[in-house]
């Protein structure tokens, strides 16, 4: 049975969940809807038969669209993953799912009160090299997580990198909440808890100018009492280039996943993507499809992203603050 697919949005972001979505066997993207027609229409002529809009209400609400894909920008994630779960469709949306506890929970109560799956787009839980590190961890290689070293770096914002309202914390949420839920969204599934207490500090690389600095550590503790330090940094001077290194260790051993020991990656021209990156998107569509007809159980709880996203907004708040800020009433 053919799962039929409204997408909202039109921006670079958009057009990638698109193509991932057209290599899917039995999903249909029926609807690409945003608010430029051109850059819809663009969008959707890859695709046979998608139709664009700009009425993003009826692209949702549609009784022959089964599924959602809410990519656009950040501030439009809440109300169209409402609408969505109002009008009975299972939701995919991307991360940061929202920029406010409360405003997740109203997207999951809508949702899930219409009986509809809700998914948050947290890619690198499927790519190939961080999926075998989690079966590695679930078969006990490591024992019981008690600390977490994650380093990442990636090619430096200049140029290339965020525009717009990304470089705006109002809209975007800061950094730890438009990039970190990444690093945040895998801490929390590797660890195995809810963080509890966020410390973080952020400081700029070649661009001091930047309203927003490029880099931060987060220190991160969980109710398990175990502890998270991520470094998410956009320093590389290469926008192509991509390292990241996570040490798990536990009470039986520890675990590694480092990009830069994978082939190619020593090249600053090489274009390719590292094989720990390989078809993540793809595959966590693919997911969410089948989750939502019932084939497979939900990877990305709503209950781990709301709490990376918790964690994500109390590490905005140190930022600014500069103390530890404890996850508060209002985040659980």
């Amino acid at each position: 049975m053919t799962f039929s697919v409204t997408v909202v949005g039109t921006g670079a972001f958009a057009r990638e969940h698109v193509l991932a979505l057209r290599t899917l066997d039995g999903v249909r993207v029926a609807r690409v809807a945003g608010t430029d027609l051109r850059q819809a229409a663009e969008l959707a002529a890859l695709v046979p038969g998608a139709v664009p809009t700009t009425d993003i209400a009826s692209a949702v609400a549609d009784p022959a669209i089964d599924g959602v894909d809410v990519c656009n920008a950040t501030p439009g994630h809440a109300p169209w993953t409402i609408a969505a779960g109002r009008a009975g469709k299972h939701v995919h949306v991307e991360k940061p799912a929202a920029l406010s506890i409360e405003s997740f929970d109203q997207m999951v109560e809508a949702v899930h009160g219409a009986d509809r799956t809700l998914m948050v787009g947290q890619t690198v839980r499927f790519q190939p090299a961080v999926a075998e590190l989690h079966e590695r961890l679930e078969r006990g290689d490591a024992g019981v997580p008690r600390l977490l070293h994650i380093t990442w770096y990636t090619g430096h914002v200049w140029p290339g990198g965020w525009r717009g309202w990304q470089l705006d914390p109002v809209a975007s949420g800061g950094h730890p909440v438009h990039n970190g839920t990444h690093a945040l969204d895998l801490a929390v599934w590797l660890m195995r808890s809810e963080p509890v207490e966020v410390f973080g500090r952020d400081f700029p690389t070649f661009a001091a100018e930047m309203p927003m600095p490029d880099s931060f550590h987060l220190l991160v503790r969980f109710a398990n009492g175990a502890l998270a330090t991520i470094e998410l940094c956009y320093a590389l001077t290469q926008p192509g280039r991509f390292l990241r290194r996570v040490v798990l260790c536990g009470t039986n051993g520890t675990l590694l996943h480092d990009t830069d020991a994978e082939p190619g990656l020593s090249t600053p021209r090489h274009a390719e993507p590292p094989a720990s990156l390989e078809g993540a998107l793809a595959r966590q569509l693919a997911h969410w499809v089948a989750a939502a007809q019932g084939r497979e159980p939900l990877r990305v709880r709503p209950s781990e992203s709301r709490a990376a996203l918790a964690a994500a907004i109390a590490g905005q708040r140190s930022l600014r603050s500069g103390h530890p800020v404890r996850i508060g009433e209002e985040a659980r």
